[in-house]
């Protein structure tokens, strides 16, 4: 990937998930599709972000959700990027991007986890200004602790 490479971004589309679907469990190199049901798309497509390469082909996405439940916050559940696509700040543009939608819905601070065995996510989000907590004990159910990012817009 060449450093500051275009990328074109747009909202996704409730379409967009067989696509997505396709590539994650290659692009996490394991089995990680369960962890984004359709039901994302189809209900937060709107606050979903797709990036493209200049021939069309799919570099990043990140799924993205306005909290109903909690007025003024958002959630970062998913985001990917190509393995051939990473190193080139894409990762940072998505993001970047959902900070500016979620700030123009009203939000003022962003949440998302991770696995604490996810050095590389820890990292990125670190860099991004995230407050790292973590790992949190059974976040997201017996056995399953999370390391939590939060972060002000």
């Amino acid at each position: 990937m060449i450093e500051g490479m275009a990328w074109e971004l747009r909202p996704a589309r409730a379409a967009d998930y067989d696509e997505i679907v396709a590539v994650v469990d290659d692009w996490w190199a394991r089995a990680i599709a369960g962890s984004l049901p359709r039901l994302f798309l189809d209900h937060f497509h709107r606050s979903s972000l797709v990036a493209r390469d200049r021939t069309g082909v799919l570099a990043g996405f990140l799924i993205g959700v306005l909290s109903p439940s909690q007025p003024g916050r958002a959630y970062v559940h998913f985001a990917g990027v190509a393995p051939a696509a990473r190193g080139a700040g894409l990762g940072r543009r998505l993001y970047e991007e959902f900070f500016a939608l979620a700030r123009a819905a009203g939000c003022n601070g962003v949440k998302a986890i991770t696995s604490p065995m996810n050095a590389g996510s820890i990292a990125f989000h670190d860099r991004l200004g995230f407050t790292v907590t973590g790992p949190i004990v059974g976040y997201d159910g017996p056995g399953r602790d999370m390391m939590v990012f939060d972060r002000a817009l």
